[in-house]
């Protein structure tokens, strides 16, 4: 049995990696999940060189019964999990709300907010109790203000700031504490996503398009140093609370 886990979601890449590569270097097993299995095995393998109690589990968030796959896994290995980072996330469709395919719209809401739903309450019988398990959302500029273009992800990041509220607030009576964290305009592929959109579907495509010209992306491996003491050492005076990269 894996003692004391955290398990990441979107962990084969990008931020998600480099969390969870951080939290294996301060001694935790990391329980690595992601939908693309070939960068998950990749990755798998330098966790588990670093903790080799680690594991990954290929799961895709749009997928509910592999959700539960994933969740009856999770609690086979272990009895107890230190903390969730929920960091699996899409940016696609960037689509006007006029004219964006419904299904589409609906697939983003299912990755960055349904799937945390989930996931999360299929785990509760292995979260809090005698020592605190701590959830970490990561969150975006992109709850705070609306982006033409960006209806779908805007809408779901603003509702996994409140989910994680609420996740506060109901898991304190057993020791299960959630908060937000917006990490600030990062390097990864999702903005690469960004900056091989449509300019005609979003009108903010060159002030991306500059941000990565100017080498205004933040490496994720600063990102996930700077996150880490949050995400592990969190008390339960902050559960509930949203924090911004920027400001730490």
């Amino acid at each position: 049995m894996l003692k004391a886990p955290y398990v990441v979601t979107g962990a084969s890449r990008g931020l998600g990696r480099a969390i969870a590569r951080n939290l294996a270097e301060c001694g935790h097993p990391i329980i690595a999940i992601s939908r693309d299995a070939v960068s998950l095995g990749l990755a798998g393998a330098e966790f588990a060189d670093i903790q080799a109690d680690s594991i990954t589990i290929t799961c895709d968030l749009a997928d509910r019964a592999d959700i539960a796959a994933a969740a009856e896994q999770i609690k086979a290995k272990t009895g107890w999990i230190a903390g969730i980072i929920h960091n699996a996330g899409i940016i696609s469709p960037i689509k006007s709300i006029a004219e964006v395919d419904r299904a589409n719209w609906a697939r983003n809401i299912q990755i960055n907010l349904v799937g945390v739903q989930d996931l999360t309450n299929r785990l509760m019988p292995v979260l809090g109790g005698e020592k605190q398990t701590r959830i970490t959302t990561i969150s975006s500029g992109a709850s705070l203000r609306a982006i033409s273009g960006w209806s779908a992800y805007c809408v779901a990041k603003a509702g996994l700031d409140m989910w994680a509220k609420c996740m506060a607030e109901e898991g304190a009576e057993n020791n299960i504490s959630a908060i937000s964290i917006a990490p600030g305009i990062v390097d990864t592929d999702m903005q690469k996503t960004i900056r091989s959109s449509n300019e005609d579907d979003f009108p903010d495509y060159e002030t991306f398009v500059e941000l990565h010209k100017d080498g205004q992306l933040v490496n994720p491996k600063l990102v996930a140093g700077q996150l880490g003491p949050l995400i592990t050492g969190h008390s339960m005076e902050q559960s509930g609370m949203r924090f911004d990269v920027r400001e730490l």
